[in-house]
């Protein structure tokens, strides 16, 4: 085992303490000098630790366990042992180079933006993907894995975006041996070739054969994955997609009750990624898949907030004697929502409406169902920007009452002006 990836099996639900203060933020027993890039804030800090996906009997655990179970079944070592090895305790602090650089991604791309992503400074930041550990896990010699854990964006409010969820990812290489054993005259065949260009099909190191087979062992074994966890007679299409880690690259969609339905994100691994790591005889195919998506799906949960409850009424409903049992979830009472307006003039620069997403989380925490942006416009004269959000608070296990709302709703106010620089209009 690698000195630095705990495999676990069990966890207990220690709940690590995190400092944040004008100068430094403190994450898992480590500081971090905060500078100009520096914006996690103390709500988002509360669930680093949390490892919803470790927690016997979650949901996220039950598919994750689901996908493991599958996995260690299906591929067999030589020795007897399990092919893939699962990582799944991984810390989420992560360098800039490992989140994005690692895998390829431009200094300019937007993906990097301050306004999408959760930095503890200008080099160490809450990933925004498992991706981030492929090429350390390839480096360390390992050519088959899975790998699962909580995820940090900056996003949207509504019922299925929350600003920490869980992906899980898995990764293959193989060797010139390994790819070809099994083809007649496979000691003629070649991973890679020289001269060659990069095409809609393939990479230019790669040869057509090589990514070919690649791509329907990519496609063969998540096809087993998908239909081993929604049913054999699944209907599954793939669409041709881009991603700057994987050429080609594709999405599953399945169909579920009757809409198609995207699953999961894969391709074959760019081979300047795999050579990095160390691995540059080898060719590769990578996915990744949102655990929560997955279960919101298979056991019905409507609302994404729900994975953070620890309403009892919640969680024994997944307390099953087997990962296999069936469980539909079960709706807790719905209590009705609250619905508030909130105006303000925009600054002249320097606002994103993930900053506002994020002060309401901050302050109105998981009360917050949705916030939606009614309405926008310009003023003709001072020609000043003006947004409208309607802000929907909802508690998941009572009822709230409107004077707890207008509460929360005025210290929103009162924040957006302070920290966001806007003009309330209220």
């Amino acid at each position: 085992m690698i000195p630095y990836v705990r495999q676990s099996t069990h966890h207990s639900h220690f709940q690590p303490q995190h400092r944040i203060n004008d100068n430094s933020v403190e994450v898992l027993g480590r500081v971090y000098p905060r500078d100009d890039m520096s914006n996690v804030t103390a709500k988002i800090l509360s669930m680093v630790g949390r490892e919803l996906h470790n927690q016997s009997h979650h949901p996220l655990w039950l598919i994750k366990e689901r996908i493991k179970d599958h996995f260690y079944r299906s591929y067999i070592s030589r020795s007897g042992t399990p092919l893939f090895s699962v990582h799944d305790n991984l810390s989420p602090v992560v360098t800039v180079e490992q989140n994005f650089d690692s895998l390829l991604i431009p200094a300019d791309h937007p993906s990097r933006k301050k306004g999408d992503n959760y930095y503890l400074n200008r080099t160490h930041m809450l990933r925004a993907h498992t991706s981030a550990h492929q090429k350390e896990l390839v480096r360390a010699g390992l050519d088959c894995f899975l790998l699962a854990g909580d995820v940090y964006r900056r996003d949207e409010i509504d019922s299925s975006h929350y600003p920490v969820f869980h992906q899980m990812e898995g990764v293959r290489l193989f060797s010139n041996h390994e790819l070809f054993a099994q083809v007649e005259n496979g000691e003629d065949l070649s991973l890679f070739e020289n001269g060659g260009r990069r095409t809609p099909q393939k990479q230019e190191r790669h040869t057509l054969e090589a990514v070919k087979l690649v791509e329907f062992n990519l496609k063969r074994t998540l096809t087993h994955l998908i239909r081993h966890l929604f049913g054999e007679d699944l209907e599954i299409r793939w669409v041709e997609c881009y991603f700057p880690f994987t050429h080609p690259s594709f999405e599953m969609e399945v169909r579920f009750q009757g809409d198609w339905l995207e699953v999961l994100g894969c391709g074959v691994m760019e081979q300047e990624l795999v050579h990095s790591a160390g691995a540059e005889n080898k060719i590769g195919w990578a996915f990744g898949l949102g655990l929560e998506r997955l279960a919101m799906v298979l056991f019905g949960i409507p609302d994404i907030r729900l994975f953070w409850s620890q309403d009892e009424r919640f969680l024994k409903q997944f307390h099953l004697s087997n990962i296999y049992d069936s469980v539909t979830f079960q709706t807790l009472s719905k209590f009705p929502p609250l619905f508030n307006n909130i105006s303000f003039w925009l600054p002249d620069e320097g606002y994103t409406e993930n900053d506002f997403y994020d002060l309401v989380r901050t302050i109105g925490g998981d009360l917050v169902e949705k916030v939606t942006l009614a309405d926008q416009f310009t003023h003709p004269k001072t020609k000043k920007m003006s947004h409208c959000y309607q802000i929907v608070y909802r508690h998941m296990e009572r009822t709230l009452t409107q004077e707890e709302v207008r509460v929360i709703h005025q210290a929103i106010e009162q924040a957006a002006e302070r920290e966001l620089g806007v003009q309330g209009r209220y």
